[in-house]
């Protein structure tokens, strides 16, 4: 994992440090709760991105993603939709319905992406799903 957190450092993501106190329990995000989840996309041995969540009550949603990153080249080709949509399905089994993601207002690529999986805007730095399962749905579709 230390080499795609190479490349995600580059682009202003977390640390290994940062992700490892988060599901170790030692970090907590503004009205994080537990459980965190974490998946990952593999290719034969290699890592070429996760997406991590958790439980919340912050903005009075049920769950955050709280990261999202894929390889750059091995992005556009709908590794991120998946993940959305494994992340989507264990916000569901949680009765997680209404997720929220922290955005940076000048990142338009994730923004749009998040919009064509069933965002909508919130505040300047946040987009919410008051229904996350058609986050899973649009992914299909797309």
């Amino acid at each position: 994992m230390a080499h795609i957190w190479g490349i995600e450092k580059g682009e202003g993501g977390t640390s290994e440090e940062r992700m490892m106190a988060y599901f170790d329990g030692q970090l907590h995000p503004q009205h994080a709760l537990l459980p965190r989840v974490i998946y990952v996309a593999h290719e034969g041995d290699s890592l070429v991105g996760y997406v991590a969540g958790h439980l919340t009550r912050r903005f009075a949603c049920d769950g955050e993603l709280e990261w999202i990153f894929v390889s750059p080249q091995r992005r556009r080709i709908g590794i991120a939709s998946d993940l959305l949509h494994r992340l989507a399905e264990w916000f569901k089994e949680q009765r997680a319905s209404k997720v929220c993601v922290n955005v940076a207002p000048a990142n338009r690529t994730a923004i749009a992406f998040y919009v064509r999986h069933g965002a909508a805007k919130m505040n300047q730095h946040w987009l919410v799903w008051s229904d996350f399962s058609a986050a899973a749905e649009k992914s299909e579709a797309t």
